[in-house]
């Protein structure tokens, strides 16, 4: 069985949707057909939503990306799943690399902790800077970096499936071209 069909066959059908007390009053915005087709823009579109919302935004991923998948016509199942791209295994990196890309971009300046092994809380209290300006002095590089990364990659998971599904449609076309040898 191929991917997409077993992907397919595990995800609810829109009348189980319906039928749902939790999710019925979604109907009227749930039930457009293009929200569940598997075409090469509603999948593309649905997998760069749920990148951008999944590395933008640490929680109400999933609402946030199946609300953006609602206004854009996108593909509801790719952008609910495609926000786990962030889970507990791939949280740090990113978040540290979005920093990094941030401190580059501001131009922020780091200042690296000499812990002391004897009293390591010494390395968390800085004896300049109040507990909010630790904080603001994170967050802006952490922002800007997480918000430039989000929309990099959505933008190129959008052209990178874009183009393997266009790819993929010219194989098949060949393929079904050849005649065989008689």
């Amino acid at each position: 069985m191929r991917l997409l069909q077993r992907l397919k066959s595990r995800l609810p059908s829109r009348e189980q949707i319906a039928r749902n007390r939790w999710l019925a009053w979604l109907g009227p915005w749930l039930h457009s057909p293009k929200l569940w087709h598997w075409s090469r823009r509603g999948v593309a579109m649905g997998v760069a939503l749920g990148v951008f919302f999944g590395l933008l935004i640490p929680i109400a991923q999933i609402p946030l990306s199946v609300a953006a998948a609602i206004v854009m016509r996108a593909n509801i199942p790719t952008a609910v799943a495609s926000t786990l791209v962030t889970n507990p295994v791939t949280f740090g990196p990113i978040y540290y690399g979005a920093y990094r890309l941030g401190v580059w971009v501001t131009g922020s300046k780091e200042h690296p902790k000499n812990i002391d092994l004897n009293h390591p809380q010494s390395a968390v209290a800085d004896k300049d800077a109040s507990f909010w300006q630790r904080i603001t002095n994170l967050g802006k590089p952490l922002l800007v970096g997480l918000a430039l990364s989000a929309v990099m990659m959505g933008l190129l998971t959008y052209a990178l499936i874009s183009l393997i599904w266009r790819w993929r449609t010219v194989v098949k076309r060949r393929g079904r071209m050849r005649v065989p040898p008689s």
